[in-house]
């Protein structure tokens, strides 16, 4: 029951952050300069045209008015409609989320797959030629900006080689999506025995993908050597080591007390990333959610920017409530009030 009660309490408190994001929110998009009324009436039109579309926007009404109306629509399900496009915010969420989904499961699960044995291998041996090689490489993934990034990969692999598709979104305009099935190209592809799709997915997620995993694994890789390097001049290790036990088994222990400050890390990473990941799909037109909200906080369209902010402190949230879940699976000592 404990570790029951433990999931609901951390469930309980996504109720007053969510609050508070829908409020700051909604306050940051309506100071933020823009005024959706003049792009959406145009520069011609007249006073009585720029009131009728304020009033039928519910802009019309006092701020703490439109913030009980809003809140009460979240309640229901209902995230507005676009006001630039005339769609449900949340049908137009709901499609790109798995198009994010899919870069982010991607690009961050090689960028741990690469970034946590290196960092544990440079924390093993350190100040040797591997550790200093990894630390470079750590930094250079630092100092590169994630917008030049995908430029200059797009310019050397497709203009210059030719090797990769342009970056004009999932898959090539020549081939008929898959049958949907998960939402991904590459996996309904394979699903649905389309395999020409499969293959138009597979290279045009690639380069993106690519660029995510470096961005995502030069702080894993640096964080999980500082964690490592901390955990071996720890005491238990030391013992470990004066009581003889196999290098091996030394590592092995150093592993399982990395594990926790390892995982947390990641989740915030995770959590992190889901900004720089709408610059990559910006890049590469990859039409996800990220490229939803940075076209939206451009245009000024009010509505689609509060679902956005509203569902990437959700799925934050969900994040880090799946770390703790994780944490206190593989650390049972950890404390669970």
């Amino acid at each position: 029951m404990k570790f029951s009660h433990f999931i609901f309490r951390r469930a309980l408190m996504v109720i007053p952050l969510l609050v508070g994001v829908l409020f700051l929110t909604f306050m940051l998009v309506r100071v933020g300069g823009l005024d959706p009324v003049g792009l959406l009436a145009g520069p011609t039109a007249t006073a009585e045209e720029f009131e009728m579309i304020r009033e039928e926007l519910g802009l019309n009404e006092p701020l703490w008015r439109q913030f009980v109306i809003y809140t009460s629509n979240v309640i229901q399900g209902d995230l507005g409609e676009s006001w630039l496009s005339n769609r449900p915010v949340l049908e137009d969420i709901g499609a790109r989320a798995i198009i994010s989904l899919e870069l982010l499961f991607w690009g961050i699960g090689i960028g741990t797959l690469i970034g946590v044995p290196l960092g544990l291998r440079a924390a093993f041996r350190p100040n040797g030629r591997f550790d200093q090689t990894t630390r470079i490489l750590s930094l250079l993934g630092f100092s590169i900006p994630t917008y030049w990034l995908g430029l200059v990969m797009l310019f050397v692999f497709f203009y210059l080689l030719r090797w990769a598709p342009p970056g004009m979104g999932r898959i090539s305009l020549m081939v008929s999506p898959p049958d949907f099935v998960t939402g991904s190209y590459f996996i309904d592809g394979i699903i649905s025995a389309n395999w020409r799709a499969a293959y138009s997915s597979l290279t045009h997620l690639i380069l993106p993908v690519i660029c995510l995993a470096i961005v995502s694994a030069a702080p894993i890789i640096k964080q999980t050597r500082a964690i490592a390097l901390e955990v071996i001049s720890s005491d238990t290790v030391r013992f470990a080591r004066a009581s003889g036990l196999r290098t091996k088994t030394v590592r092995s222990i150093v592993f399982r007390n990395s594990a926790t400050p390892i995982v947390t890390f990641v989740g915030t990473e995770i959590t992190g990333l889901v900004g720089t990941m709408s610059l990559i799909e910006y890049v590469f037109a990859w039409g996800g959610l990220g490229q939803y909200g940075l076209n939206a906080i451009v245009r000024g369209d009010f509505t689609a920017v509060q679902g956005y902010v509203l569902v990437l402190a959700l799925f934050s949230v969900i994040v880090f409530l799946a770390v703790d879940i994780i944490i206190a699976i593989i650390e049972p000592r950890a404390d669970l009030k």
